[in-house]
């Protein structure tokens, strides 16, 4: 996933509304000395990094107050300038606007998700509106607007490149998505649902972190049984984190999952399921349903006054699928085969546990753990085999050397120099292997703690460009992998590496990124996950297996036998992957993809589901309650499709590597490099696909990856 803390410039672009960051009223004033850490240019080497050992919450109402004031006033210079509107006047002064501001958000993005203490949650709640209220007045002005459009009007006239006349028309569909053209009181409408939206989205955000931050405490022998000796280590540690005592199973995906693939105690499987799936849901304080509707409801109206027919339509009005109704033709060509899947592993899952004597139906807290068995015995693969030689530290130097040997780039570790939030966040510094030239600095934010959202993410705290002077990139990793207990080895899954691999990608795009405008950097939705899943592809190969898949005890690599029988299980449990993702993607579509918004939430998932016919065995991925993709901003939603979307590119476009018959061919990687990877949203992303490819993705593909029958 790509938390999208787009700067300024590129969330002006990207669509209706910013995300939600805070500011205060006019009539508070703050000393700007209070926050200088924040409101500095950075320093310390490599471009700049951000100073987090200066850092702490209280300073940000000064630093966001100093930094509005400067974009305000550069802002309303552009607007008021006595020149005829062109990109030149107009267009390009703005890209180089909000530089204070684009600093001090990117370092508020990170405290929001990975430092959300109650003060920062506190801080969130009052300026997240006041925030999107700021933005609205600023680029909502009719004088600043009539500026964009004369510049548009104009554009045949000004003999600009192809990516200046491709910024120029962005930029004026921006301020039309944005609702720029409407009347007053239209526009101050517009301001209000924003405001209001803001407030709901951080809500939502508190809600569901507050019930990740629950757990439930093992402290009898019969808790345990089924779980590895490195595991329990963990939930020793996640326990001593939270000075509880006992071993904490932690209610994140992180330590849940593992969980319910290994525990033999099946009325505990069900309990940690059970207040897994129940996150947002349990009808007290912390239930988010009436937010959800809340937010549907404020979305539709605005989507309205923006002259588009309901909130998937005016998400998409920006993306390659185009409409809902192309995205929902891609899912349910898919649906059916992965349903069928289900339906085959439910029952060798059913028919092992009949020969077991188990007496058991197959539920969703058995779905994990009767996996695993089947992949044992059908593959003779077990995760516990598996999950020593994937250390992760290892597999991160995996990820690093794949990418030096497909795209020339070298990792090395900085220890001390660079300042970090935590001290378990480690740096590398970026350098190309033939220029010699710094790229930039990659963070990696590695471990589960509390105030930490859930899931993983990638992120970037500066993005490169050529605009004002080469800038090199600032890419972040942040994963919630269950740290190991104290002198252990932290081990990870086969889907956990996978994970790495999927974020590393992210940072791999921003690392090449090789554009001029800052406005052409940030690319459509259903875009942004593609290279992230490209990468994925490289994490199985033998040859990083071979080299850095190492037993953490004796250090020798990973047999080839259990090589092999990893790469023969790979279309394992394709239906549960399929479905779990799947159904979360149509039923956001569909959600937001109608007129009148949904107002009882429970009912509509329960009927939706139904209507689908979803397997009882498995639940979504993310239930409503707790669907951050599509709540917490609106980021993802109407826009949960583009997994799918992307993937299909992705299996294409590793299709195009294995054709060389080397998946490691350099003139591939350098095509794919210089077409898709480093050129951000400057031209067309179809294009530019087809000129990778020669043509359009082919979803054969996509089906033969996850061994489903191709039509």
């Amino acid at each position: 996933m790509m938390t999208p803390l787009l700067s300024r410039r590129q969330a002006l672009l990207a669509s209706s509304t910013l995300l939600a960051t805070p500011l205060l009223t006019a009539a508070t004033r703050f000393d700007p000395a209070d926050a200088s850490p924040l409101l500095k240019p950075w320093s310390g080497g490599f471009g700049g990094v951000p100073p987090w050992d200066q850092i702490k919450p209280a300073m940000f109402p000064a630093a966001f107050e100093t930094a509005m004031a400067e974009l305000r006033a550069e802002t309303l210079a552009i607007r008021d300038a006595k020149t005829r509107p062109s990109f030149k006047t107009v267009v390009l002064p703005m890209q180089m606007t909000g530089e204070t501001m684009d600093r001090v958000q990117s370092v508020w993005g990170v405290y929001t998700s990975n430092l959300a203490t109650k003060e920062v949650q506190a801080i969130d709640r009052e300026w997240s509106p006041r925030l999107a209220k700021f933005y609205d007045e600023l680029f909502l002005d009719p004088k600043l607007a009539a500026r964009v459009k004369g510049a548009y009007d104009t554009r045949k006239s000004q003999r600009l490149d192809a990516q200046q006349m491709r910024l120029l028309e962005r930029s004026y569909r921006g301020f039309v998505r944005r609702g720029a053209y409407l009347s007053d009181a239209q526009r101050a409408e517009v301001t209000t649902l924003n405001q209001a939206l803001a407030s709901a989205y951080s809500e939502f955000s508190r809600k569901v972190l507050a019930d990740e931050e629950t757990w439930i405490l093992l402290d009898q022998e019969s808790d345990f049984a089924g779980l590895p000796d490195s595991f329990k280590a963990s939930l020793k540690a996640a326990a001593d984190e939270r000075k509880v005592s006992g071993w904490a199973v932690v209610n994140t995906r992180s330590s849940v999952a593992p969980f319910l693939a290994n525990s033999t105690n099946r009325a505990l499987r069900e309990k940690v399921w059970r207040a897994f799936i129940k996150r947002g849901d349990n009808g007290d304080a912390n239930d988010t349903k009436a937010v959800i509707a809340t937010i549907l409801k404020l979305r539709q109206q605005r989507a309205v006054l923006l002259g588009f027919k309901n909130h998937a339509y005016l998400r998409m009005d920006d993306t390659m699928a185009e409409n809902p109704a192309n995205a929902m033709k891609l899912m349910m060509s898919v649906w059916p085969a992965a349903r069928a899947r289900v339906g085959e592993e439910v029952a060798d899952m059913q028919a092992l546990a009949d020969k077991e004597g188990a007496g058991i139906t197959i539920e969703p807290w058995d779905y994990r753990f009767y996996a695993e068995k089947v992949r044992k015995e059908r593959y003779d693969l077990d995760e516990a085999e598996v999950k020593p030689y994937l250390e992760l530290s290892n597999i991160l130097a995996g990820a690093f050397y794949a990418c030096g040997r497909l795209y020339d780039l070298d990792f090395k570790e900085n220890t001390g120099a660079i300042p970090v939030f935590d001290p378990n966040v480690r740096t590398f510094v970026v350098t190309h292997k033939v220029t010699g030239k710094n790229v930039g600095i990659f963070y990696f934010d590695g471990y589960a703690r509390s105030g930490k959202r859930s899931g993983a993410w990638a992120t970037r705290y500066r993005g490169q460009q050529k605009l004002g002077g080469e800038r090199n990139t600032l890419a972040s990793n942040n994963n919630n992998f269950v740290k190991g207990g104290a002198g252990e080895p932290t081990l990870i899954s086969i889907d956990d590496a996978t994970t790495l691999f999927h974020e590393f990608g992210h940072a791999i795009h921003s690392l090449l990124q090789n554009i001029t405008y800052p406005g052409l950097a940030g690319t459509p939705r259903d875009f942004v996950e593609y290279p992230s899943q490209v990468n994925e592809n490289w994490l199985l190969t033998r040859d990083v297996l071979d080299k850095f898949a190492k037993h953490y005890k004796t250090g020798e690599p990973m047999p080839q036998a259990l090589v092999d029988k990893i790469e023969k299980s790979s279309t394992f449990n394709q239906g549960f992957d399929t479905v779990e993702y799947l159904a979360c993607a149509i039923v956001d579509m569909q959600l937001h993809d109608r007129e009148t918004p949904v107002t009882d939430i429970a009912a509509y998932e329960t009927e939706a589901l139904a209507a689908l016919g979803m397997p009882k065995e498995i639940v979504l991925r993310h239930r409503l309650p707790q669907f951050n993709h599509l709540f917490s901003s609106d980021a993802y939603s109407a826009g949960y499709y583009s997994y799918l979307w992307s993937e299909t590119m992705d299996a294409d476009t590793w299709a195009a590597f294995v054709e060389t018959g080397n998946v490691w061919d350099k003139a591939t990687a350098d095509r794919f490099r210089t077409t898709l990877l480093s050129t951000g949203n400057e031209t067309d992303r179809k294009a530019a696909y087809r000129a990778f490819r020669g043509r359009d993705p082919d979803v054969t593909a996509l089906f033969k990856r996850r061994g489903f029958p191709v039509t």
